[in-house]
Order: structure tokens, then sequence, then C-alpha cells
């Protein structure tokens, strides 16, 4: 467990819905709350590969669920403006869900990036690249906060 500005990265690998709850495929769930800063996003891609290893997945899903959970919480650091970012992570047996929540509003970014490695970086294609490497992603903004949902499949069904 990972203390990241006070509060804890919370990590759990758990049936969903408990065990007798319906019939069908188990689900397992691994939850991570932060501080919405900047050291949260390499936290957030360390979670994830520590979930995808928990349960087995493969190689490329494990990267590519990596890739879409640090978009998404460097999203929620860069333009949310919120205390705190959760990434909530679910496995099915089939698919991947990913839901970055946070409880700020949608702030337009006022300037670039100002390391000189990233001079000439193209920025605000993050959520494209997550349409690309998912079976669908959602987005709902409100005033009480953002939340994006993506889905990433790991197995032929």
């Amino acid at each position: 467990m990972a203390i990241i500005d006070g509060l804890r990265s919370v990590t759990a690998d758990c049936p969903w819905p408990a065990p007798a709850a319906q019939p069908g495929p188990s689900r397992s769930w691994a939850l991570c709350i932060t501080r919405a800063v900047a050291a949260a996003v390499p936290e957030a891609r360390r979670f994830a590969r520590q979930a995808a290893r928990r349960w087995a997945l493969p190689e490329d899903p494990t990267a590519t669920l990596s890739l879409v959970v640090s978009e998404l919480v460097t999203n929620a650091v860069l333009h949310s403006g919120s205390e705190d970012v959760t990434t909530l992570i679910v496995f099915d047996g089939l698919d991947v869900t990913v839901e970055v929540t946070d409880s700020g509003q949608w702030l337009e970014r006022g300037t670039h990036r100002r390391v000189a490695e990233d001079e000439d970086a193209a920025f605000g294609r993050g959520l494209d690249l997550v349409r690309a490497c998912t079976s669908w992603c959602t987005i709902h903004l409100s005033a009480a906060g953002s939340r994006v949902m993506a889905r990433l499949p790991i197995a032929e069904p």
C-alpha cells in the first residue's frame, strides 16, 4: 500500500458481486484512491500493472490497461481541479473495465507544459488514444465531478 500526499492507495482483489449473489463469470476488482497530483500518474500505472499481474492477464492487455489508466488519471490531474482521483478496475474474465472519477470541474488547460522535453509534443490526444485502445469509452461530466469509463477486451468471447 502506498501513501501519496496523505491519501492511501487502496488495492483489493475481491469477488464482485459477492460469490453467492449471481451466477455467471466471477468478477475481481481493484481500487486506488490518490491525491490528484502529478505523482498519482506513475502510481496509477503501477497499480494497474499489479492488478493485471494478480489476475494473470497477458502482457499486451496489461500494457494497454496501464496506458489507459495513465491517460485517464493524467486527465483528472490536469483538468479536474479535484483534490483526489479514484481508479476502479474490474475484471470479469473476458474484459477489464476501468473507471476513473474525480470531484472537480473540468478545466481547460491555460498553458502548455513547461518541460523542455515536451516543447514540440502534441497534447490533447489522450482520450482519442483511450478510445482507440478500448471497445468503448464514456465520459460523464457533472457538477459533482467527472467519471470516465472504458472497457478493454482481454479474451475472445
